[in-house]
């Protein structure tokens, strides 16, 4: 399973990655009218939730650069984050996207049935007990996201 895990972590990320083949950085930062975020959003909160539940459980340092948590944390909105908050180019955060399952592969790959005490319950009520839940239902989360970019590059393009 260990292995897979770690593939589909991977597969997942380098289908939202190419879906940003051909999107501009103004595209990325266009809100569709009716909603609160954009893809640049999506991407970033992507790459927050994967490392907190990756790292965050276990204590292990997370990698999030300065202003991620106030960007692009749950509730969140370009529309309503400070312009003092700093905001990563389209750009960076793709690099960060692109490295980040490596990073997690390392770092879990020996620890996935660890236990976490105590155990997290998700926002959506789904109870997260090893480092290996988390990652299968940070991939559930994933493809939310990946919809949503799907959805909003459709959107934005006509």
């Amino acid at each position: 399973m260990e292995a897979f895990l770690f593939k589909q972590i991977a597969f997942v990320r380098a289908q939202i990655l190419k879906l940003l083949d051909d999107v501009s950085e103004e595209m990325a930062d266009q809100i569709p009218e009716g909603f609160r975020n954009n893809i640049h959003w999506n991407l970033g909160h992507i790459y927050i939730i994967l490392e907190r539940f990756a790292f965050h459980f276990l204590n292990l340092p997370e990698q999030l650069p300065d202003g991620f948590k106030e960007q692009f944390a749950i509730g969140s909105s370009p529309l309503t984050t400070p312009d003092t908050v700093p905001v990563p180019s389209f750009q960076e955060l793709k690099i960060l996207l692109q490295e980040q399952p490596e990073r997690i592969r390392v770092a879990l790959a020996q620890r996935l049935q660890e236990k976490i005490d105590p155990p997290y319950t998700t926002s959506s009520g789904m109870t997260l007990e090893t480092p290996e839940q988390f990652l299968i239902f940070g991939i559930y989360h994933e493809a939310q996201h990946l919809n949503t970019i799907k959805y909003y590059k459709k959107v934005l393009s006509h």
